[in-house]
């Protein structure tokens, strides 16, 4: 079982740096796009998320959906112990708090910001009542689920080491 604790132990790492990632743009970024003028704000974050379709950390981000369901499915199938229950949970964590809120929330967010002329009172409403709150609170859930992961993940290494 060596191969399944090295992959527990990168998936752990792995969802760590996602959930540090997360942090980092709703703890600091976020406040820092507020405090700029309005449409400097949403010019940036228009260019953050073309950007990051481009970046390592989308291919992180969604490599680990595949690691994790991966890791779930041989767990729920071939894996029972002590380590079984913080895989699926861990996996569950990161498939519905990281896919599922980014798909259900940032995103559409995403797309509707980018719709809108940086420069337009559309955008500076939706910017300062919409935007700004609900995708800064949507993105620490996320941070906590990728976190939660990781967690879950070590504890798994660890088990199974």
């Amino acid at each position: 079982m060596t191969w399944l604790f090295l992959i527990c132990a990168f998936t752990a790492i792995g969802c760590g740096l996602i959930s540090g990632f997360f942090l980092t743009f709703s703890d600091f970024l976020m406040r820092a796009l507020k405090m700029s003028e309005v449409s400097a704000g949403i010019e940036v974050m228009q260019i953050i998320n073309v950007e990051v379709w481009k970046s390592v950390t989308i291919v992180l981000l969604w490599g680990f959906v595949a690691i994790t369901a991966g890791l779930g499915g041989y767990a729920y199938f071939n894996l029972p112990g002590p380590s079984q229950p913080y895989i699926l949970f861990g996996s569950a964590s990161y498939i519905i708090g990281v896919l599922g809120i980014s798909y259900l929330f940032n995103i559409p967010m995403n797309d509707r910001l980018a719709a809108l002329d940086f420069n337009s009172p559309a955008a500076a409403t939706y910017w300062r009542e919409t935007y700004l709150p609900r995708w800064t609170f949507w993105n620490y859930l996320r941070a906590i689920a990728a976190g939660t992961t990781a967690i879950c993940f070590l504890i798994a290494s660890i088990l199974l080491a």
